[in-house]
Order: C-alpha cells, then sequence, then structure tokens
C-alpha cells in the first residue's frame, strides 16, 4: 500500500498546487478592460523591435506599434539581413507614419549565438532614451502598451515584462499553442511572481537603460543561451526584481501545424532546462496526466473505481482551467477539452527530450545548448 499512498499523496499535492495557482492568475491577472491613460508628464521612450522574415499576421503586428497612444517614443527596427522580406513592409509603415520617428537597421552583431540577441544589438545602441522596450515582432501592441508597461514599474523594480497570450488561432494546433501560452505558461509565470519568483519574458521587456548599461549593457544579456534568462539573473544579482504587466499583450497565431508547436515547445523547455534547472524539473507535473495516473494507481490500490477517479481528477483540473481562460477572454472553442489534453500529452515527452538535447533552432538559425550531461551522451552516442 506504500506506492499507492504516494501516488495518492502526488495526485492531490500536485491537484492542490494546481488550483492555487490558477487562483493566483485569476486575481494577479486583468481581463478584458478600458485603455489605461497617460501617466503626468509621460518620460520618452525607445522600442526595439527585431524583425526576420515575413508572419502570418507581420502587418498587423507591426503597424501596432505605430498606432500607440504615447506622446513621445521612437521605433527601431533591426534586420540581421538586407534581402529579408520583411523589410519592404517595414519600409512601407515608416512611410505610411511619418509622425512617429522610426529607423531600421540593417546588419547586427555576433556577440552569441542568440540571433535575435545579436540582432537587437545596435538597436539598443541607437536608442535615444533612457527608458526602452525591447519587443518581438509578433507581439500586438495595444494603445496603452506603454502606458501598462510603465505602470508595473516600482521601486524595486529591474525589468517588466510580458508573457504572450496566444490569439486569433486558425485550426487545432494553433488553439494547442494556445493551451501551451495561455491558460499554463502565463498562468503559472504569474503565480511564480506572485511568490517573488519573478522571471523575464523575452517578448516585451522593459528596461530603464542605465540600470542595464551599469551592468554591462545588452552584451550582458549575451551570458546565457537565451536572453531574458540572462535578464532574469542579471536583474537578481542586481538586488531588484523582475515584474510583470498586469495581463498578457497578444501575440496572434494564425495556423499551425503540429510540428511547429512540437519544436516551439520544445525550443522554449530546452532553454529552461538548461538555464533554470531546479525549476525546470518539476514542469512534467504542470499537465493532468501523471497526477491523473498517480490517481488511478491510488484508487487500484485501495480498491476504488479507477475510472471515476480519473475522471474526478481531470475535472479538478481542467474545469478551472476553462474558467481561467473563459474569465480572461481568452480564445476557447467546443474542442478546448481536447487541446488541453493534447497540450498535456506532449508535456511528458518535450519534458523528456528537453533533457538530452543538445540543438535548438530559431528561425532557421542552429543554437547549441550543451550540458556535460549531453555532451557526454553525444559523445557515447546515445544522442547526436
Amino acid at each position: 500500500m506504500t506506492g499507492a499512498f504516494l501516488a495518492g499523496a502526488l495526485c492531490l499535492g500536485a491537484t492542490v498546487v494546481n488550483l492555487v495557482s490558477i487562483l493566483v492568475a485569476m486575481v494577479r491577472i486583468r481581463g478584458p478592460r478600458a485603455p489605461l491613460p497617460l501617466e503626468a508628464n509621460p518620460p520618452p521612450v525607445s522600442i526595439v523591435r527585431p524583425v526576420c522574415g515575413i508572419e502570418h499576421f507581420s502587418e498587423k503586428t507591426l503597424r501596432s506599434g505605430f498606432e500607440l497612444d504615447y506622446p513621445d517614443y521612437e521605433l527601431i527596427f533591426c534586420v540581421a539581413r538586407g534581402t529579408d522580406p520583411i523589410i519592404p513592409l517595414v519600409e512601407r509603415l515608416m512611410a505610411a507614419y511619418p509622425q512617429v520617428p522610426s529607423q531600421l537597421i540593417i546588419g547586427d552583431e555576433q556577440i552569441s549565438e542568440n540571433p535575435k540577441l545579436n540582432n537587437c544589438v545596435r538597436g539598443w545602441n541607437e536608442a535615444r532614451h533612457n527608458w526602452v522596450i525591447l519587443a518581438d515582432s509578433n507581439v500586438l501592441m495595444p494603445r496603452d502598451y506603454v502606458q501598462r508597461l510603465k505602470a508595473s514599474w516600482r521601486e524595486d523594480t529591474g525589468l517588466v515584462c510580458s508573457t504572450p497570450a496566444g490569439s486569433h488561432p486558425e485550426g487545432f494546433w494553433a488553439e494547442v499553442e494556445c493551451a501551451f501560452l495561455n491558460s499554463l505558461q502565463a498562468r503559472w509565470q504569474y503565480a511564480g511572481e506572485a511568490l517573488g519568483f519573478g522571471f523575464a519574458q523575452g517578448k516585451s521587456m522593459l528596461w530603464r537603460k542605465d540600470i542595464l548599461d551599469a551592468r554591462g549593457g545588452i552584451r550582458a544579456l549575451a551570458a546565457e543561451i537565451a536572453e531574458d534568462a540572462a535578464a532574469t539573473k542579471l536583474v537578481r544579482k542586481a538586488g531588484l526584481r523582475v515584474h510583470l504587466v498586469d495581463a498578457p499583450f497578444q501575440q496572434p497565431l494564425g495556423p499551425r501545424k503540429a510540428a511547429e508547436v512540437w519544436y516551439r515547445q520544445l525550443r522554449w523547455a530546452r532553454l529552461r532546462r538548461v538555464t533554470f534547472p531546479l525549476f525546470f524539473a518539476p514542469e512534467i507535473c504542470t499537465g493532468a496526466l501523471v497526477p491523473m495516473a498517480a490517481g488511478a494507481l491510488w484508487a487500484w490500490g485501495y480498491g476504488y473505481s479507477v475510472p471515476a477517479v480519473v475522471l474526478l481528477v481531470a475535472l479538478a483540473w481542467y474545469g478551472p482551467e476553462f474558467v481561467l481562460a473563459r474569465l480572461k477572454g481568452w480564445p476557447l472553442t467546443p474542442r478546448s477539452l481536447l487541446t488541453f489534453l493534447a497540450r498535456d500529452l506532449m508535456i511528458l515527452p518535450i519534458w523528456t527530450y528537453a533533457w538530452v538535447a543538445v540543438r535548438i533552432e530559431w528561425r532557421g538559425n542552429a543554437m547549441s545548448v550543451r550540458t556535460k550531461a549531453a555532451e557526454q551522451l553525444r559523445v557515447t552516442g546515445i544522442i547526436g
């Protein structure tokens, strides 16, 4: 009975922690609401946007940066290669909004294996203002984008970020990616922040330039393969905190294929594994399948109905998650339960493979994230 007892304890403990994280997210994350007003005498802001290739919603997301309700800001677009197909779109938008100071920088600086960070270096150096936002090209900026980032800045803040909120999904696998981004990853990130473990997220990062420049500038973010992981460690070492905006900014998805979702989630999991292994280890229990299996083992050991217990555990996990997504205005469809289940079926192999995978790809750029353990496995021929 010891095994069944331990399985029951795991099931109960994981379920309670999951419910607490959902409650924290319900309180911490705002739902749809009116735009924030401007603060008195708002400071000027530089927005640096690395761009690479054409995506499904590129024009919509890049245009949103020109239509902010903020009196004094500049846009700096950075592209690594002069042949990139995104350049004509950026130039057309810059010409359509001459009232917004903007520039396009072509050519990166190789300071790390991270192509996104390399693409941002010259933009950071060109930024004219002390408040600088590093924003991915696929972030859909609301009109109060700057206000919402600034509103989360406090005396102990070193960095304000936003997780991506998946929106505009087209098809089943895009809905699965929404299930990853929204009611799983964003929810856990807000729960972590509430416990004092704020982690940076590279989608939108508001910096005070003097804070980062005093600690090596943007080049200091090359200390880790992921710039947001390096930012987290840098801010914590400075005795400051990472804070999140009151609600995630949208990332329109469009259509997705299963392989796209798999490799994107594997890349992020591998980066989390390399940069924060102690926090990554429990991620295997963030989906419902491990608690459901543990509940089934407990029921079998004590003579209860296995299907009934598994169903109860599933309801305890997916019911509150569905309510959270509904309250926050995140995409939901009649098949959302299936997308939650598909996501959780992917968590176990992604988590397992993330411990040994040594190569990831970001927009066609191969990146090595070897650790000593992974290198030993490669040498012995277990992995490539």
